[in-house]
């Protein structure tokens, strides 16, 4: 009978292992982790002590100072800040634009490759050289197609820049550049003296053929976005030159104002810049606005020979020929009259000296303004209301004491009368029966029904003659009221 042998999981290889991991951690704790170092760390020294130690190399053995065991939630970065403090307090540093969003400092500061080691290790190829300020898209090579190397621009170090090294390459390579850009002709120069390329140029030519105009207050729109640069900024070598070049129309189309300056300089009012014989006025915003069917008239019917300035705005310099009325109401046509329809006419007769009421409104003009005749027309009743002969002469034209606009029937007389007209059971009373020939006369048979003789025997027998005024016996209709006459 054969026995399985058991390996490495035998008693004495767990014991075997277990010592071996045991000595492993006594020799890491004791060389404190430099067991596990790729490589010795730089000796390259800073001008003051950071975090206790002038160099990285100090830190040899004590590897949780840059590296946070995998419990902790700091990170590498974090470590190298603790000593390194301040990188990012200045938003416009080079480690604050470059590394915004992404602080892994070891993508350039590498380390544990050996003491003598640079710190700083920049891959060019891949560097955000865009986000200083400065874009490597149109610098990849030189004229004599060469890469460029970072010392070609950055001579004393990468945290300078040598402006003239710009000079150094473009005054030999480019034509142009010695005649736009050399000093006699106006070469842009910082207050230090030395070449300001960089207040114009940021590596793609902001400036130049890729430069977005419409993002500025002066888009570029029809013939302006094919008019070349120096059309407007002409012998502009700065910035600030170019963004003082004039805005206004006028500025650069004085030579084409056809109008001689009489609209003034506000050439967009009407020109556009799509096509400058293209105009667009908007008469709104004049003190005669285009409504009805002068909105569809040409500029030309009322503005002939280019004459705009002074044009009349008076309906009757335009409609004297189509006045009917031959001037009779003056030049105020839109008194009546509207742009909408010239023979569409509507007065507004309140505002006349007889405003219409009542049954007034319902009347046909032509039923008082007879051949059209409108001034002169008599307002008083009679003239339209003549005085019936019930009451001729009686109220000396005075019908609204009585009538009104609303009817001329029923009539309400308001003045103080002699005798009280609603005496009766039944409230007031016409005037007809009281007055049934003329208002005159009255009588007072249309109520009391006497019989004459009836009324002369009883007067008489109390020694009333004159009983035919009944008013000075009765005054307010009463029977025991007024004087008798016993003569």
């Amino acid at each position: 009978m054969h026995t399985q042998r058991l390996g490495c999981l035998s008693g004495m290889g767990l014991m075997a292992s277990l010592f071996t991991l045991l000595a492993v951690v006594a020799i890491g704790l004791f060389r404190g982790g430099s067991l596990f170092s790729p490589g010795p760390l730089s000796v390259q020294a800073a001008g003051r002590p950071l975090g206790g130690v002038f160099s990285h190399a100090e830190l040899d053995g004590n590897c949780a100072a840059c590296h946070p065991a995998f419990w902790e939630a700091d990170t590498m970065a974090d470590r190298c800040q603790d000593c390194h403090a301040g990188l990012f307090e200045d938003p416009a540093s080079l480690h604050s634009l470059i590394m915004s969003g992404d602080p892994t400092c070891r993508r350039c500061h590498p380390e544990h490759r050996g003491p003598q080691a640079a710190l700083t290790l920049l891959d060019t190829a891949g560097f955000p050289h865009r986000a200083v300020g400065y874009d490597l898209a149109g610098h990849r090579t030189t004229a004599d197609g060469t890469d460029f190397a970072c010392e070609d621009c950055h001579a004393n170090g990468l945290n300078s820049f040598d402006p003239f090294a710009c000079l150094d390459c473009h005054d030999r390579a480019e034509d142009t550049y010695r005649t736009a850009h050399h000093p006699e002709a106006g070469l842009p120069v910082a207050a230090t003296g030395e070449p300001a390329c960089l207040d114009c140029h940021d590596g793609v030519d902001r400036y130049g053929a890729g430069f977005d105009h419409d993002q500025l207050a002066f888009p570029l729109l029809g013939g302006h976005a094919e008019a070349a640069c120096s059309a407007c900024h002409a012998g502009a070598a700065t910035p600030a030159e170019l963004q003082a070049a004039p805005r206004a129309c006028f500025d650069c189309h004085a030579e084409d104002d056809a109008h001689a300056g009489r609209f003034g300089q506000l050439c967009g009012a009407c020109h556009t810049a799509q096509d400058w014989e293209q105009v667009e006025f908007d008469h709104s915003q004049t003190a005669f606005p285009l409504d009805g069917r002068h909105a569809g008239l040409d500029c030309e019917d009322c503005h002939a020979n280019q004459v705009y300035t002074g044009t009349p705005s008076e309906c009757a310099a335009c409609h004297a020929e189509d006045d009917v009325h031959a001037g009779e109401f003056g030049r105020d046509c839109a008194g009546c009259h509207t742009a909408v329809d010239w023979k569409q006419a509507t007065f507004d007769h309140s505002l006349s000296a007889f405003p219409l009421t009542g049954a007034h409104q319902e009347v046909a003009c032509q039923d008082c303004h007879q051949d059209r005749v409108y001034a002169g027309t008599p307002v008083a009743c009679e003239a339209c209301h003549a005085d019936p002969v019930y009451h001729l002469g009686l109220f000396a034209g005075n019908c609204e004491a009585c009538h009104t606009t609303a009817a001329w029937q029923p009539a309400r007389y308001d003045d103080p009368h002699t005798f009280p007209i609603d005496h009766g059971e039944n409230g007031p009373s016409s005037c007809r029966v009281c007055h049934p020939d003329s208002l005159q006369a009255y009588t007072c048979y249309g109520c009391h029904e006497h019989t004459p003789g009836g009324v002369e025997a009883e007067h008489r027998e109390e020694g009333i003659r004159d009983f035919q005024d009944c008013m000075r016996c009765h005054p307010t209709g009463r029977e025991e009221e007024g004087e008798r006459d016993d003569d």
